[in-house]
């Protein structure tokens, strides 16, 4: 008990993420009795047995054996149990033997005999081996694993009971279920198990089955390949049917997982109940029968498959696309006339075929009398011939009301005579040559330069498990058709499948034609590789079945569930708004680029049109028009005041402020046009710098005049501290600070997050509106800010100066102005917010134009008006008279 506690201590720490140095060591230290003969005696007493029953399989002596576990029998009949527990359990008794599962063990042995007549191979190293029948059972195949690595009856755990051969290694088991407890307990071991039939995913950890290989794909690559097959025909209303295994279960969730991306529905999923005996075939048909799908994928294994196949044939169910798993795709089960008006036009997944030269002329050699090791091939012959041995204890062989004796002359060449397609029988035969080719590089090891501590190499007649693990990792060969053979990091080798239709051949028999392959290691547009003009459906038909629960859509329409339905099930409706479908049966209407728009139809996309407020409409025209002829008028005044520079009305209002505010108020008036036409980069980037900069010098103007003339007023009061700000350069120095303020604001937006030219599809569906992004609305706001602030110091300090003692003060016209300004673009802002595309980039430019406007007319207006047309008021008395 001791022993088995250190086994099962190893086990939980090999799966639970310890370094390998550790676990690997204590592996090694804990399981050494089971590498050497159980020479203490004490540990081999009856009290350490682990009774199973009688354990018997096939054998071959040899110098290293290789071990073997195969379904022989696929049913099991379990006794009654005996619930007091007053006697021993009676044994499971294995029934139904398949004539393909012993080709597979005739692979096997005919691997070994080749090697053991090349003189090549292995050269004065016999091999041998040991073969079990699991039964499809997982404590069998836990038994005969044990009987393999104890040499007894009678197991020991953790004890190799006899001296040699050693065991290289196991190939088997076919299902995965009874394979993961197999190599559990081997990788505890590092023995090398190499399956020929076991594809479930969870064998992938090499963590938890370090020593698992296997010569067919993973589940894996199958599942999403019935997915592809499924998506390549255009069935669309599919139903799924899975045995309650790992594989099955597994392999059909990836299958959902592949499906449902497509927008391919499931009508029905049904579990095949193993561990009863008709397989809970009633209801599953029931289901077919219900269902509208003619679609149908089973992953199963064939003998789970046959009592519902019974059970389809018994309520005469036709008319269904049979979609197969490599499991029973070609299995001789259901491969017979019997199903082949229900099964005829099956496609599925099916395991490369490839030949094996020299295998026929194996086979018929093989006789009850040459083969007495053979446990097996007596019950072979009664299957094989349908007769009965006299002395052997069977129910096969009956034929009517009577019984065919087996004479031993009959003809083998009756029972195998198909090896065109020889696909398990050749995954078994290459596991054996796997585990071959690695014995025979462990024996080529050259001493001093090999693998293992300071270069030594393992004994052929001795080595370790482990040591022979190491090159069944490393093995790399070609098979008979000349494909690459090895191991990858998970231990599967190439994923390559052939797709095999079942078609009707002579006498009604079923021929499992290739019509395609798969190959998930190429490019995805290559992977899936079908000759359609070869494919027979039901009946002969070369039409395409079709698996639909609605009819098709038509382009400009998307399929839309009905409330309570399988999303297959659909009605048809219009694409919405910005969307098109130019195909059938499209899931989801796909929008347009982002510079086009549907047709009519909405079956096609046509370019969408510009907007932007270009110089060529009415309405930027207009504008374009009325800024430049704005522009020119403060450039008449300036002129008109350079040429009254010396009158009375000039000079009392600071005429070189004048000057400079008309120059930037002609300049306000033409940044308007950077507005317009197309936003390039360069005007995004420039035109709002170009308009908070140059209202900045206007307005600042506007401030200087103002403080100058509160300044000049209260100047001339006596003991008044103002005259030391009156200079000359004052206003300038006022008016180059507030400016320079709203320089170094634009040059940090400019330089932190500038505006940029972007496309607008969101707005108006129809239309793209190209405008300026302004990258940063902070820093946008925080300009005009600026703007406001400056104007509202301006209308205050003007508004208290309104009442300054003098015939013509400048402060009531500048408060004037402000008030205007400010009204303006306070009216701005809500109706820039509110507006879109060009219609805001005009909402821009017209408060900009009637900003400018109010200044010029409010500040200047009555001045041109007097030095134009009342020139007797432009004189000192008149300012001075009151």
């Amino acid at each position: 008990m001791d022993k088995v506690f250190l086994v099962a201590f190893v086990s939980f720490h090999l799966q639970h993420s310890l370094s390998p140095p550790f676990y690997e060591k204590a592996a090694l230290f804990l399981v050494m009795p089971c590498l050497l003969p159980a020479s203490v005696g004490q540990w081999a007493g009856p009290g350490c047995q682990l009774h199973f029953g009688e354990v018997a399989g096939s054998t071959l002596d040899g110098d290293v054996l290789v071990g073997g576990v195969f379904p022989v029998h696929v049913y099991r009949v379990y006794s009654d149990t005996n619930m007091a527990f007053t006697a021993s359990p009676a044994p499971i008794r294995c029934q139904r033997f398949v004539l393909q599962i012993y080709q597979w063990i005739q692979a096997m042995m005919f691997a070994i005999k080749e090697v053991n007549g090349n003189p090549r191979l292995l050269p004065n190293i016999t091999l041998g081996f040991r073969i079990y029948d699991s039964c499809t059972l997982m404590q069998r195949a836990l038994q005969g694993t044990m009987w393999m690595l104890t040499g007894r009856d009678n197991p020991l755990p953790n004890y190799r009971c006899q001296k040699r051969p050693p065991i290289a290694g196991i190939v088997g088991d076919s299902g995965s279920s009874s394979t993961i407890p197999m190599a559990r307990l081997l990788g505890l071991y590092r023995y090398p198990q190499i399956s020929y039939f076991s594809t479930s995913p969870l064998l992938n950890d090499k963590y938890e089955f370090p020593s698992f290989f296997r010569t067919i794909p993973s589940d894996e690559f199958q599942s999403r390949g019935l997915g592809e097959l499924v998506m390549h025909f255009g069935w669309t209303w599919v139903g799924l049917i899975a045995e309650d295994t790992d594989y099955g279960q597994q392999g059909i969730q990836i299958l959902r997982r592949t499906i449902a991306q497509a927008g391919i529905c499931v009508a029905f999923s049904e579990t095949i109940l193993t561990n009863r005996a008709d397989r809970n075939a009633f209801q599953i048909v029931q289901a077919i029968k219900g269902s509208t799908a003619k679609a149908i994928v089973i992953v199963s294994s064939g003998s789970s498959l046959n009592p519902v196949m019974d059970e389809i044939l018994r309520q005469n169910v036709t008319g269904k696309i049979w979609i197969a798993s490599e499991s029973w795709s070609t299995t001789a089960l259901l491969s017979t006339v019997k199903y082949s008006n229900i099964l005829i036009g099956t496609i599925g997944f099916a395991i490369n075929s490839a030949e094996m030269p020299g295998f026929r002329e194996h086979l018929n050699t093989i006789h009850p009398s040459l083969s007495r090791d053979d446990i097996f091939i007596r019950e072979f012959w009664e299957e094989g011939f349908g007769c009965k041995w006299p002395d052997h204890d069977s129910n096969l062989g009956s034929v009517g009301n009577q019984t065919k004796t087996c004479k031993g002359d009959e003809k083998l060449d009756s029972v195998y005579t198909d090896f065109t397609n020889l696909r398990i029988t050749y995954n078994v035969y290459s596991a054996v040559q796997a585990i071959v080719l690695s014995l025979q590089d462990l024996r080529t090891c050259t001493p001093g330069q090999g693998p293992f501590h300071q270069g030594t190499c393992a004994n052929i007649t001795r080595f370790l498990p482990w040591q022979l693990l190491y090159y069944v990792k490393r093995v790399h060969f070609q098979t008979n058709e000349g494909a690459e053979a090895y191991f990858d990091g998970s231990g599967n080798p190439p994923a390559r499948y052939d797709i095999v239709n079942w078609q009707l051949g002579p006498g009604g028999t079923v021929k499992h034609v290739k019509v395609g392959s798969y190959d998930p290691t190429i490019s995805q547009q290559r992977q899936l590789y079908i000759n359609a003009s070869s494919i027979h459906w039901a009946h002969g038909n070369k039409q395409v079945p079709d698996s639909l629960c609605s009819p098709s859509c038509l382009p400009g329409t998307r399929k839309v569930g009905i409330e309570g339905e399988p999303a297959c099930c659909f009605q048809c409706a219009p694409c919405p708004p910005g969307e098109i479908s130019n195909r059938t049966d499209t899931i989801e209407c796909s929008s347009c680029p982002w510079d086009q728009w549907p047709n009519e139809k909405q079956d096609s996309c046509i370019k969408k049109n510009l907007e932007f407020l270009s110089y060529e409409e009415s309405l930027g025209t207009t504008l374009a028009a009325t800024s430049i002829c704005s522009s020119v008028i403060p450039v008449v005044i300036l002129a008109l005041f350079i040429h009254n520079a010396n009158t009375p009305i000039i000079k009392a209002n600071n005429r070189s402020l004048s000057y400079v505010l008309l120059l930037s108020l002609s300049l306000c008036f033409l940044c308007s046009l950077a507005f317009l036409g197309y936003p390039t980069p360069e005007k995004c980037l420039l035109r709002q710098a170009a308009f908070g900069i140059t209202f900045a010098l206007c307005v600042s103007c506007i401030l200087a005049k103002t403080i100058v003339v509160v300044i000049a007023f209260n100047a001339t009061k006596p003991n008044s501290d103002l005259k030391k700000w009156i200079g000359p350069q004052m206003p300038y120095l006022l008016i180059s600070s507030c400016t320079l303020v709203q320089v170094l604001l634009c040059v940090c937006w400019l330089t932190v997050s500038p505006p940029f030219t972007a496309y607008n599809t969101g707005t108006n569906p129809g239309k793209i509106i190209v405008e300026c992004n302004e990258g940063s609305p902070i820093a946008f706001w925080c300009m005009l800010g600026y703007l406001g602030v400056l104007a509202s110091i301006s209308f205050i300090v003007a508004f208290l100066a309104r009442k300054l003692p003098d015939s013509f003060n400048e402060a009531k016209f500048i408060t004037f102005s402000m008030l205007a300004f400010l009204s303006v673009w306070i009216s701005f802002i809500p109706a820039y917010l509110s507006t879109q595309g060009k219609y805001m980039v005009a909402m821009e430019i017209f408060a900009i134009l009637t900003s400018s406007s109010s200044l010029v007319f409010c500040i200047f207006f009555l001045k041109c008006y007097i030095i134009l047309l009342r020139p007797e008021r432009n004189s000192k008395a008149f300012l001075m008279g009151r």
